[in-house]
């Protein structure tokens, strides 16, 4: 059975730093390009970070520098390590394929406030 599950989340303050974890039970984990996507209030969903089964990765311009993506493929888990937040940054963070093919997890909420 397919399954994402995130975890890592939390309230934050601005300038604090996140480390998000993602369990993935899926098929061919390790030949399979992965990423964060998040979700903030009356916003849709965006990609945030993605890193290819050779480790490249791929940041949107908000999180470079500030954002690390990496993954295990020993374990199945994809890390997205936070640093220097911004209130900018709260809303629910979710993993899946680049392609999202897989069916989404619960997510996990970031919040960033003083």
């Amino acid at each position: 059975q397919v399954q994402l599950v995130e975890s890592g989340g939390g309230l934050v303050q601005p300038g604090g730093s996140l480390r998000l974890s993602c369990a993935a039970s899926v098929y061919n984990f390790r030949i399979t390009s992965m990423s964060w996507y998040r979700q903030a209030p009356g916003k849709n969903r965006e990609l945030v970070a993605t890193i290819t089964s050779d480790g490249f990765t791929h940041y949107v311009d908000s999180a470079k520098g500030r954002f690390t993506i990496s993954r295990d493929n020993a374990e199945n888990t994809l890390n997205l390590q936070m640093n220097s937040l911004e209130p900018e940054d709260t809303a629910v963070y979710y993993c899946n394929a680049l392609s999202r093919k897989f069916a989404w997890g619960q997510g996990t909420q970031v919040t960033v406030s003083s």
